[in-house]
């Protein structure tokens, strides 16, 4: 067992502050800590060798100042997500309680966007306004979304359910080419 007595010597010839053996990164500069578990999985203002790693918004656009339009693909989703944690985390300053509802939402219109329409792309679209926040994903289909009952036991279907739920207000508006699904969050007043 040669190579229990390997642990065992390695141990005996550790130095008493284990922190010695640590290995010394740089800090990393975050324009502000980041305050949940769940949002460390996003990108950081720097990656581990102190290199810049884009954020979100610096890849595919801000979808608070303009559209952002993406391709219909699940993985897309995922982009939609950090596009809306972004905007409502670090653009807007809001809660990482409340960015959780903003995000939910966005995949759920993402999802049935890409799910449903047949399209290449979509257009992700936020904005704030009098107490409310307003996400809007535009695509080129003009078939409606309908809220269908759910059973307990239902694998699927529960997309609308969820953001009718969830939202506090939602809606489809029909364009020229396409519509534009969109909820709508009443922004949480400051205690």
């Amino acid at each position: 067992m040669a190579g229990l007595e390997d642990i065992q010597q390695l141990h005996r010839e550790q130095p008493a502050h284990p922190e010695a053996l640590a290995v010394r990164r740089p800090r990393r500069s975050l324009l502000r800590p980041l305050p949940s578990p769940a949002y460390r999985r996003f990108p950081t203002a720097q990656g581990d060798e102190g290199e810049r790693v884009a954020g979100p918004i610096e890849v595919w656009g801000n979808p608070a100042v303009g559209e952002v339009r993406l391709p219909s693909r699940p993985e897309s989703a995922g982009s939609a997500r950090r596009l809306a944690e972004a905007v409502v985390v670090g653009h807007w300053g809001m809660s990482p309680r409340f960015a959780e509802h903003a995000v939910l939402l966005v995949s759920e219109l993402v999802g049935n966007a890409v799910r449903h329409t047949g399209a290449r792309t979509f257009g992700l679209r936020m904005s704030r306004r009098r107490g409310r926040i307003r996400i809007e994903v535009r695509d080129p289909s003009r078939a409606l979304p309908c809220l269908m009952p759910v059973r307990d036991m239902d694998t699927s279907g529960r997309g609308l359910f969820l953001i009718d739920q969830v939202a506090d207000r939602w809606g489809v508006d029909l364009l020229p080419r396409g519509k534009c699904t969109w909820v709508e969050l009443k922004v949480p007043e400051r205690g």
